[in-house]
């Protein structure tokens, strides 16, 4: 894509109800820029035909062991490294089961490596070296649609076998005609043009939201709306753990605790132990039985 494509592309455009921004007070300016992030919603909301097929798509990978990849560079790379830090305090997963690809390197996530979007060779050997295969889904995530690191990178991962997913925020960019699953959700020229960890940056967020936690509800990674699977590795996560075996056992924070001692503050496990009178090693047992899952450990006979 030349020059003069790229200035075509509805990210890249400037917006012509912004252009005296520099001349906005500081409330204009707030008031604008919320005007128009309350826009984003309703533009993933158009993209839900094209995300929700792929989601469930992820998942079905996923609960056969496979792994969530996230692949970007600059903002969009940094939006999935954020994404994919937080599924192990929220979920308990293994650092390895949903991790991110960021062009640049681990360093690039806070200083800017110049010319590493560019590098399509080294999209596509970060796929090589990740040993990315047919159980694992990759998502590529690139505002222009066209960043050549990600598209070599999911064009690599396709051909490994892999399920691909392209995020982006333009149409009928080459991204998405690279990827098994194109998302594009159109959010339009940013306030500040051509900024697109602006509104192009939310929808990305969004989007990246609805994937890593609608695979963990699926994957029995929690309990009505309940994160059963997180580690109470600090006070405020420690009370949320008790109010939660408070709520499924219908217990007394004392003997909430109790329980939560016992099963070192593994919430599925203390429910399992008042719910249904187990001790710690028969609650395991039936934990496991039910391949993790907290409902239908407690309710199967």
């Amino acid at each position: 894509m030349n020059a003069e494509d790229l200035g075509m592309l509805a990210t890249e455009a400037s917006d012509p109800r912004y252009a005296d921004l520099d001349r906005m007070s500081v409330a204009e300016i707030a008031q604008t820029m919320n005007d128009a992030d309350a826009t984003v919603p309703a533009a993933v909301q158009r993209a839900l035909p094209q995300i929700v097929p792929a989601i469930e798509a992820t998942a079905d990978r996923m609960a056969q062991g496979g792994r969530l990849v996230y692949v970007g560079a600059g903002t969009p790379g940094r939006i999935g490294v954020l994404d994919a830090s937080e599924c192990p305090p929220t979920f308990s997963t293994p650092p390895e089961l949903v991790f991110a690809i960021m062009a640049g390197g681990a360093g690039a996530i806070v200083n800017p490596v110049e010319g590493a979007e560019d590098d399509a060779e080294g999209g596509s050997a970060a796929i090589d070296a990740a040993d990315i295969g047919p159980l694992d889904t990759v998502i590529g995530i690139a505002s222009s649609g066209r960043t050549p690191y990600v598209v070599a990178a999911i064009r690599r991962a396709r051909e490994r076998g892999a399920l691909t997913v392209g995020l982006s925020c333009n149409t009928g960019t080459v991204l998405s005609e690279t990827a098994e699953y194109g998302i594009e959700v159109e959010v339009g020229p940013e306030v500040l043009s051509g900024s697109t960890r602006l509104k192009s940056g939310t929808a990305q967020k969004l989007v990246l939201n609805m994937f890593s936690t609608i695979v963990m509800v699926r994957g029995g990674k929690a309990y009505g709306n309940l994160m059963v699977d997180l580690k109470a590795t600090n006070h405020k996560l420690r009370e949320r753990a008790i109010r939660m075996v408070q709520s499924i056992a219908d217990v007394d924070r004392d003997t909430a605790v109790d329980a939560l001692e016992t099963a070192a503050y593994d919430v599925k496990l203390a429910s399992i132990m008042l719910r249904r009178g187990d001790d710690l090693a028969a609650a395991t047992a039936r934990l496991t039985a039910a391949d993790g899952r907290l409902r239908t450990a407690l309710e199967e006979n």
